[in-house]
């Protein structure tokens, strides 16, 4: 299993990729957790990347990419892996794919967590963290509790989880998610889950797609192909010329009969 998770902030995707790392025994990928991994173990790549955050700049793909590629050499990666939050363009899926082709681990599949806007905006404006164990809860399953039913302690909202915010980081989403859904789409390789329901639902239909056979990117280049209407240039243009043909053979042989009729006529007077 060597799948990429796309989906927006709340769409549940760090709940179901938890979920299948534990039923398959691979492991879910997080460049942020790499990041953050990699500066904590004071790695060479981690001292590089946090310079550069120090700085206040964005670290380079090369280095998200260096990370990725130490973090699959590992043996719990031999079977597979769980990608999150990484691509998020065009140019960091070229890099990812011919870093996996390198490695001999390339992709089998994209899954696409499919949820409604509406959904996103109440699943995040809802959501509060215990200080104390960190279990996440949403308020509209609290019944109007404010305290973490297992501590007791009061349970906080994060700051990027506050409706304007919200609407933000889905926008940004948007626009990079989009770009990468029509070039996973044209490889081949992405599926569409729908992200609402019960979580055992969800999860099924997660696991279905994320162990079906990949699709060509051939197949999909002719499913394209075929599904667009057919103009039939050959055969209008065939007929076309069959007609002509006809009105050309019947021209000529009129020309030929009024003479021989003329000719006829004046030897009989």
């Amino acid at each position: 299993m060597r799948i990429v998770l796309l989906g927006a902030p709340g769409s549940g995707k760090g709940t179901q990729a938890q979920r299948l790392q534990a039923k398959y025994g691979v492991p879910q990928v997080s460049s942020g957790d790499l990041l953050r991994d990699a500066v904590a173990r004071g790695t060479e790549l981690g001292l590089k990347a946090k310079a550069v955050m120090e700085a206040g700049q964005l670290v380079s793909d090369d280095i998200v990419l260096g990370l990725i590629r130490d973090r699959l050499g590992r043996p719990d990666a031999a079977n597979g892996f769980i990608l999150d939050g990484f691509p998020r363009n065009e140019d960091q899926a070229n890099s990812l794919n011919e870093l996996l082709q390198d490695i001999g681990q390339p992709l089998e599949a994209v899954l696409l967590l499919d949820v409604r806007r509406d959904t996103l905006m109440q699943r995040l404006a809802g959501r509060r963290i215990c200080p104390k164990c960190g279990t996440v809860y949403n308020v509209h399953s609290l019944n109007g509790a404010t305290t973490c039913p297992k501590e007791g302690a009061e349970l906080y909202q994060r700051p990027d989880d506050k409706e304007e915010v919200i609407g933000k980081r889905l926008e940004v989403y948007a626009q990079q998610t989009q770009p990468l859904i029509e070039y996973y789409s044209n490889l081949g390789l992405l599926r569409s889950i729908a992200g609402e329901g019960e979580l055992d639902e969800v999860f099924e239909r997660m696991e279905a797609a994320a162990l079906a056979k990949p699709v060509p990117a051939a197949a999909v280049k002719v499913r394209k192909a075929a599904a667009q209407p057919k103009k039939k240039p050959a055969e209008a243009g065939s007929t076309g010329r069959t007609a002509g043909a006809r009105k050309t053979v019947k021209k000529p042989a009129r020309k030929v009969a009024r003479p021989a009729k003329k000719k006829v006529a004046r030897r009989k007077k």
